[in-house]
């Protein structure tokens, strides 16, 4: 909660919004987001919650985030839905590959068995890293994105 306030100097621009929809939220609204993201997990305790900030290496400016949905998937394993937004002032610079790579390399370390994001079909920036994290998309499409998985979690390149 505490990272609210600085997220949104970055979060609040509509620009944001134009593959995932919607408008950017008060302040309010991003601080109780954070407070019931802080939790880890869902209500039900059916999911859990990684959510986290990337900072830029040169003045730890906060320039996004990386987050992964984790769920049991039937017959046994777990699932990691994983969403990247990058400041509109600092994408291109290769934050959101750097920091979803992180947190792929991670999950994959922790025994997670199946990878996956959701990501609109035109937004190439977004395909470039979910390629980079060894996912393919698939044919399923859900509220309009393109489901991208990797069952087999092959290790992600090397961020070099």
């Amino acid at each position: 909660m505490e990272h609210a306030r600085e997220a949104f100097a970055f979060l609040d621009d509509v620009r944001l919004h134009t593959w995932t929809g919607g408008t950017p939220g008060t302040p309010a609204e991003l601080e109780a987001r954070y407070a019931r993201q802080a939790a880890g997990h869902s209500p039900d305790g059916g999911q859990g919650w990684l959510n986290w900030l990337l900072r830029r290496r040169t003045d730890a400016r906060l320039v996004g985030t990386v987050q992964a949905t984790l769920s049991r998937v039937p017959g046994g394993g777990t699932e990691a839905v994983l969403a990247w937004v990058t400041g509109t002032a600092y994408q291109g610079e290769g934050y959101a590959r750097e920091g979803a790579s992180a947190m792929a390399q991670w999950l994959r370390a922790g025994g997670v068995s199946a990878l996956v994001a959701y990501i609109h079909p035109g937004h190439a920036a977004s395909g470039a890293v979910a390629r980079r994290l060894g996912l393919v998309p698939s044919d399923t499409v859900v509220d309009g994105e393109v489901r991208w998985e990797d069952h087999g979690c092959r290790p992600a390149e090397s961020n070099a």
